[in-house]
């Protein structure tokens, strides 16, 4: 039996967004299980590359669909991860709001035509389920965890008119023993009192961060005006009372303003408020129903802080995160339930990987992507690239690192990584700055071979599988000075343990380093930058590389440094626009009440996500049939020399935003087809 579930929107790439509630619609996937496992999965904002994409996830079906070797016809039964209640109560909230907008009042009608539409395969409705938000959160742990019992509980900002639900897993049946309405949303708490602190939806992992760095004394009364514990288990929060509160007590920080101890004590008030509302509701549903296991999902449960003092509390015996704990989980959840409900459950079995996502390819054809830019790459074979790599990073380089399988959910598991020796503190900060572009206190993640994992380590008695960075634990405090560029300001690290079983070339890599240095952890975090999802193809890899100041990068065998680069070898590039961006000319001041035409280049359909360029780079981009030669396109205008270059440096800054493609044109694609740039091949 194939099953597909999916999470995300119900308009496409290229549309205006269906405006539905934030907590809805977002973290687009689709997953594909025969039999009840997983053949492929992959969050649609990899393929798209717009992040947390609220998309039909059509690229994200296609890839599970080619995986297999199917269409969707051969699918038995495809699910959506939410109710059609619900559902059709979000269309016709938007029809409200937006009169004008033509679509259909039933959830399964517009599902049915995007398959049509994309697929051309009309499906019956009877194969199409719609299933409940935060089951799906549910089946998506326990069903992955290998326990035959175990408590469960779902958090996140909400789903299904609810924010999440605390359930015993027991076989293959689930039993609700509560549920939390959306007016005591934790995720929505969260988020509430981090709009205060300059951030908003998506950043709460960064407050999270930020938290140890501040005392959660200064403010811990002030929260607890923001909620109630009460008997049972039973909790609620006052989200009306966060602002207000907030607003007469703290000075709020706009976005890109600096931080002052009055954030950081914020962020550690808030953080300590979230602990003690779950540690309350699992205590007394740990004593009532006996479970010595638990799993998490939703959103909330990527508080790896929160799940490393539950870890380390001693009030389960094991613990299981689902990896993709948001809602792209869901897509797996929703799958996993109708397999089910075919005859065809998950199997018992604990989850070791998810390396569910694209294959790199074959090696000649990395090779084939890879010296279509030759003019701004050296690329070289090596039968050893776990050595040569290992020698890059112990001598001082950040890499970019890619092989195999892409990871499903939200972090880099050592396939389409950025790693870097974990030892000089600088580190830290070089890549914040030189890669990611981001706030300076943002901690790095190691990666540690899993048996030396204890010595490094502060680990629970007889745990040492921590494969998927889900929870937060001690730095031994002999190591914190020695392995400084992971050791956050608390000693703490989020940890990820690698198996040889489960991914030998990363493996391999971590040990080469380890000979080379006695170290047996590499720093890790996501390859990708600021403006983007975590990197997935082999030309998305090198987009990155080009944009930033990594040091090098690896892709499958090849060890790949930057060139020097001549203006015509970005002229002799072709441009073309993202399916999600737009160009406009609109009236705006430009100083001193003086109101001018100006002109944008926008990401979605909002001014707010636009950034305004240059009037000839706005005629050069109208220009564009589909893509065109930069060279070619510039020989169209009459500008000088000094101007060329302008627009050239303009395009490089766009395309580091993601606001543009530059990629080799199709001409010389077919022309890169029959040379080889690569030295040793």
């Amino acid at each position: 039996m194939l099953c597909l579930g999916m999470s995300g929107g119900l308009d496409k790439v290229h549309e205006n967004p269906l405006d539905l509630p934030n907590t809805f619609l977002h973290d687009g996937a689709a997953v594909l299980v025969r039999d009840g496992r997983v053949i492929a999965a992959i969050e649609e904002e990899r393929l798209n590359r717009i992040k947390h994409s609220n998309k039909f996830p059509r690229n994200a079906i296609q890839h599970c669909l080619a995986s297999a070797g199917v269409q969707l016809c051969d699918i038995d039964r495809i699910a959506f991860y939410a109710t059609e209640a619900y559902c059709n109560a979000m269309l016709e909230r938007l029809v409200i709001s937006q009169p004008d907008l033509s679509i259909p009042l039933d959830a399964k009608l517009l599902l049915q035509n995007l398959l049509l539409q994309e697929f051309g395969t009309e499906v019956d409705p009877s194969r199409i389920s719609f299933v409940n938000h935060h089951l799906t959160h549910s089946v998506s742990a326990f069903a992955m965890s290998g326990f035959e019992q175990s408590l469960i509980l779902s958090i996140d900002g909400g789903g299904d008119f609810l924010s999440g639900l605390v359930a015993v897993g027991s076989g293959t049946q689930i039993e609700q023993l509560t549920t939390f309405p959306e007016s005591n949303s934790l995720g929505l708490f969260y988020l509430e009192a981090i709009r205060y602190l300059g951030y908003g939806l998506f950043d709460e992992y960064k407050v999270m961060g930020l938290a140890p760095y501040g005392n959660p004394a200064t403010y811990r009364e002030l929260f607890e005006q923001f909620y109630e514990l009460s008997d049972n288990g039973g909790y609620r929060v006052h989200l009306d009372r966060i602002g207000p509160a907030l607003l007469r007590n703290i000075e709020v920080r706009r976005k890109g303003v600096p931080f002052t101890q009055q954030h950081r004590d914020v962020s550690a008030s808030l953080q300590e408020a979230l602990e003690r509302i779950v540690f309350h509701i699992l205590r007394h549903y740990r004593e009532l129903t006996g479970m010595k296991r638990l799993c998490l999902a939703g959103g909330v449960a990527h508080n790896c802080t929160v799940n490393g003092k539950l870890l380390y509390s001693g009030l389960f015996e094991d613990i299981f995160v689902q990896p993709a704990a948001h809602d792209a989980g869901c897509a797996l959840g929703a799958a996993l339930m109708v397999s089910d409900e075919l005859g065809r459950p998950a199997p018992r079995e604990r989850l070791e990987a998810v390396y569910w996502g694209p294959d790199l390819g074959s090696d000649s054809a990395v090779e084939q992507e890879l010296n279509a830019w030759a003019s701004h790459l050296d690329i070289e074979r090596s039968d050893d690239v776990a050595g040569s790599a290992a020698d890059w990073m112990a001598n001082g380089a950040v890499i970019g690192w890619v092989q195999g399988r892409s990871e499903f959910g939200p972090r880099a598991l050592g396939n389409r990584s950025i790693l870097a020796d974990p030892r000089p503190a600088a580190n830290k900060d070089r890549i914040n700055a030189m890669v990611k572009k981001r706030e300076g206190y943002r901690p790095f993640a190691p990666s540690v071979l899993e048996e030396d994992a204890d010595e490094f380590f502060e680990l629970p008695e007889g745990k040492r599988h921590f494969p998927f960075m889900n929870f937060v634990v001690r730095v031994r405090d002999a190591k914190r000075d020695l392995l400084g560029a992971i050791t956050h300001v608390d000693g703490t690290a989020r940890l990820q343990t690698v198996s040889h079983k489960t991914n030998p070339a990363y493996w391999d890599l971590i040990n080469a380093f380890k000979r080379k240095t006695g170290i047996p952890v590499l720093l890790n975090t996501s390859f990708n930058n600021n403006a983007e999802p975590i990197v997935d193809s082999v030309a998305d890899a090198i987009a990155t590389f080009l944009t930033t100041d990594l040091d090098g990068l690896v892709v499958g065998p090849f060890l790949v440094k930057k060139r020097a680069t001549k203006l015509e070898d970005w002229t002799a590039l072709a441009i073309s626009l993202p399916p999600y961006a737009s160009l406009y000319q609109v009236r705006a001041y430009t100083g001193r009440d003086r109101q001018e035409t100006v002109c944008e280049i926008r990401t979605g359909h909002a001014s707010r996500n636009s950034v305004r360029i240059s009037h000839d780079l706005f005629d050069l981009l109208m220009r564009i049939k589909g893509e065109g030669v930069l060279g070619e396109l510039l020989d169209t205008v009459t500008i000088d020399q000094a101007r060329r270059e302008a627009l050239v440096s303009e395009l490089r800054c766009l395309w580091e935003q993601r606001r543009v493609n530059l990629h080799p044109s199709t001409r010389y694609l077919r022309v890169s087809k029959q040379r080889s740039n690569v030295k040793g091949s």
